[in-house]
């Protein structure tokens, strides 16, 4: 078995995957703060639609792939039951394989025009997407979180060479800009799939076991699988009521003001693939010490980051005049971010690590259909899309707070007094940004956020000083070695 990884490993793998993320934020800038400036508004809104339906395409794993990181992330690399690996590897493959060729038929005979486009890249996107996740899944169930991170980097870096090539160009077609997508991939990959050639290349175990095999896999993922589908349905329910009930233009528009808080995520979901499985290999009296700080310092550091909300909306509107509209839909989402993160970085993983998934698979489905609920009465029984957008907020708030209360259920602390006050800073947040002037608004935040941080100086100030005491314990250490 692998050995528990040390607090001084956790932190490395964060700062590592965080400092790559910085190089991953600048990209994200150019995706989804320039290209918006340099081609039309209806094909950003196209190149939308397809992002949001590529994020589904994991369904077409079935929960294969959660269930192997489930069952093997306590193991290292040269530890794996390689040939059994290998053997869902190419099981997974074929059924892709299967899927995209059907789905690409279906295209070419039912749809037309735009639609048949996205389609048939919706299925291509179905191998690519899930033979990018086997090898990156393989990388983090392993703990080796630098190759995960630089292949991220890889495709990242392959993604926005070409798109800037096309803004070069002057390219207006959104197909291309979705083919970039594909091909930094692909790219990565090929390169990255060096690494873990292993899980690639050699002998595998015979038909009949490689189908029980993946039956245990997909018991055990396909209640992962569905909760985090369920999750993304928090956000991708919501965009697929706007795109259906409103025109192109609204659906692009609202999209700007998502990707925008996605950038923000990224830090975030860093963070959380290094958890996971630190969390399988680490004592149990250590995991609610670790929940609190890391909550503690999620709820600061992200209430903090959105008073820049403000100073970047003005920017923003000088940058892109025509999203004026999308910058009073970010200020009603934005603190969404909060409470994804919490759910992303340690309630999903904590439930995973005590072998939770049904509790979490409950969670995220009851919160999903109530959402689906909620965005279709909104959407076309009041045709009011400020409500929809509410909505939105609402749904993920509510299933931050059930995750959070059954995770302080098993390991025992007390979390009311801190739901509470971001329950009132998220309310506060978006009053200020609906209600008042950009810099009233901010002068009033700002003020809220010193009441807030009032009310948590305590915690604050154990932060501080853990993060203190690590940092005299490593230089000792550090001075011991010399």
């Amino acid at each position: 078995m692998a050995k528990e990884i040390t607090g001084k490993k956790l932190a490395t793998n964060v700062v590592f995957s965080i400092t790559a993320q910085i190089i991953s934020l600048l990209i994200s800038f150019v995706l989804n703060l320039v290209v918006p400036k340099f081609i039309s508004e209806y094909q950003y809104a196209y190149w939308q639609t397809f992002i949001l339906y590529l994020s589904y395409t994991g369904i077409f794993h079935f929960g294969l792939l959660d269930g192997v990181v489930l069952r093997y992330s306590q193991f290292d690399y040269d530890e794996l039951d390689k040939p059994r690996l290998r053997s869902q590897f190419r099981l997974l493959l074929c059924v892709t394989s299967i899927i995209t060729v059907a789905m690409t038929a279906i295209s070419l005979l039912a749809c037309q025009n735009v639609t048949q486009i996205i389609l048939i890249l919706f299925a291509v996107a179905i191998v690519i997407d899930n033979q990018f996740t086997y090898c990156s899944f393989t990388f983090q169930l392993t703990n080796r979180i630098k190759f995960y991170v630089l292949m991220t980097l890889c495709y990242r870096f392959v993604h926005v060479t070409i798109v800037t090539i096309l803004l070069c160009f002057r390219v207006n077609d959104f197909v291309w800009y979705c083919l970039s997508d594909l091909i930094g991939k692909v790219v990565s990959i090929f390169i990255f799939s060096f690494f873990n050639r292993q899980l690639y290349w050699g002998k595998s175990i015979k038909l009949k076991e490689t189908l029980s095999e993946c039956k245990l896999n997909i018991f055990a993922g396909l209640p992962i699988m569905i909760s985090g589908f369920s999750a993304s349905l928090l956000l991708g329910g919501a965009k697929m009521m706007i795109q259906w009930h409103w025109d192109e233009l609204i659906f692009g528009k609202v999209s700007f003001a998502f990707s925008v808080s996605n950038i923000f995520l990224s830090f975030v979901t860093a963070a959380s693939i290094v958890l996971f499985p630190s969390l399988k290999r680490m004592s149990n009296e250590k995991l609610p010490s670790l929940y609190k700080d890391i909550r503690n310092v999620i709820s600061i550091f992200l209430l903090f980051v959105m008073i820049f909300y403000f100073p970047g909306c003005w920017i923003l509107a000088k940058w892109l005049p025509k999203y004026s509209d999308s910058l009073v839909y970010l200020g009603i989402l934005l603190p969404i971010i909060i409470y994804l993160s919490k759910v992303s970085l340690l309630t999903n993983n904590y439930l995973k690590a005590f072998r939770k998934e049904k509790a979490l698979f409950i969670v995220n489905l009851s919160s999903a259909i109530v959402g689906i609920l909620l965005f279709a009465f909104s959407a076309f029984m009041f045709d009011n899309l400020t409500s929809v957008l509410i909505c939105v907020v609402a749904v993920v708030m509510l299933n931050s707070i059930v995750s959070e209360i059954v995770v302080s259920k098993l390991i025992n602390i007390k979390l009311i007094k801190d739901i509470i006050l971001e329950v009132c800073m998220t309310v506060g947040f978006i009053l200020c940004t609906s209600l008042l002037s950009l810099w009233i608004g901010l002068s009033v935040y700002v003020g809220i956020f010193v009441v807030y941080c009032c009310f948590n100086y305590k915690s604050f100030v154990s932060i501080f000083r853990k993060i203190f005491k690590k940092k005299v314990q490593v230089l000792k250490e550090d001075n011991t070695n010399l």
